[in-house]
């Protein structure tokens, strides 16, 4: 970076998570990891299209990156990814699938909806510090565009 290239604003995190358990973890993990970025959790995919196409002050201001669940009530993760790659103004955001699902359909319709990652909970290590520590290597190194 030069100093004529501004900062980058920190990444926010848009959790989709339905198991509070699991949410959990993950601040936990983010935190023990002394990772600050803001993480909103919605429990569904019809939560999170609401939170994501909002207007509001409450919206999830860029950059941001979703770590989605794919067993959830209402709309489940294929639904909810399928949705945002329909809309263009939310068909590049950065989606990571976060899931205790190893069965192949869902790891190849994951990639057909252009993931950035497919995350199987349990290889996510110990209260998901891997996670957390690859996801702040990710944002740490990846220029995310930010705006239109």
């Amino acid at each position: 970076m030069t100093e004529d290239t501004p900062h980058p604003a920190p990444v926010k995190i848009l959790l989709v998570e339905d198991d509070d358990a699991d949410a959990k973890a993950v601040r936990r993990a983010f935190k023990s990891a002394r990772i600050s970025n803001e993480i909103v959790r919605v429990t569904d995919g019809i939560a999170a299209l609401e939170v994501l196409r909002t207007t509001t002050a409450d919206a999830l201001t860029e950059p941001f990156i979703l770590l989605v669940d794919i067993n959830m009530p209402r709309m489940n993760g294929h639904e909810f990814v399928s949705e945002l790659r329909s809309d263009p103004k939310l068909s590049r955001l950065i989606v990571f699938i976060l899931t205790t699902s190893n069965a192949h359909y869902d790891l190849k319709t994951a990639y057909q909806n252009n993931v950035a990652g497919y995350i199987v909970k349990e290889d996510a290590g110990r209260d998901f510090l891997r996670l957390a520590d690859t996801l702040a290597c990710y944002w740490r190194l990846i220029e995310l565009p930010v705006g239109d």
